[in-house]
């Protein structure tokens, strides 16, 4: 099933503009590696699954995933060969606008190794570059 929100308050939205970086979720939080964005893009549900699935295969049960990205912007589409005019599209599909700097995986439980692996997969699945990443210990 593709990644979509319950419920909207508006169906469709505007495309808006992507700039800038990250102002948050650009850490990893939760486990102990991360897959980081370093361009500005749309990652559709589908991407997000496959990447999902990528990660949870190759670990086969053994830690835990984390996903920080959800679609919550809708994309319309026009079908083709259909004449100008006639309203706003319907929803194509669910996109989640990330940034550079976005965490959008992150696993625990793991080795560096089979982390570096698994977030390697996950980035193939991806339509931007990633790197790789580890948590930041704070002292005291």
């Amino acid at each position: 099933m593709a990644l979509m929100p319950k419920r909207v308050k508006y169906r469709k939205s505007q495309r808006g503009r992507m700039k800038g970086k990250a102002g948050r979720a650009n850490y990893v939080a939760f486990g102990e590696y991360g897959l980081q964005a370093l361009e500005i893009s749309w990652i559709t549900g589908r991407q997000i699954e496959a990447g999902r699935v990528a990660a949870t295969h190759f670990l086969q049960r053994v830690g835990k995933v984390y996903i920080r990205v959800f679609p919550h912007k809708s994309i319309t589409k026009k079908p083709l060969e259909t004449r100008m005019g006639k309203g706003k599209a319907e929803i194509d599909q669910w996109v989640a606008s990330v940034k550079p700097g976005t965490v959008m995986f992150e696993i625990g439980g793991v080795s560096e190794d089979v982390a570096k692996r698994a977030l390697t997969r996950v980035a193939h699945k991806m339509p931007i570059k990633c790197r790789f990443i580890t948590r930041k210990h704070a002292i005291g």
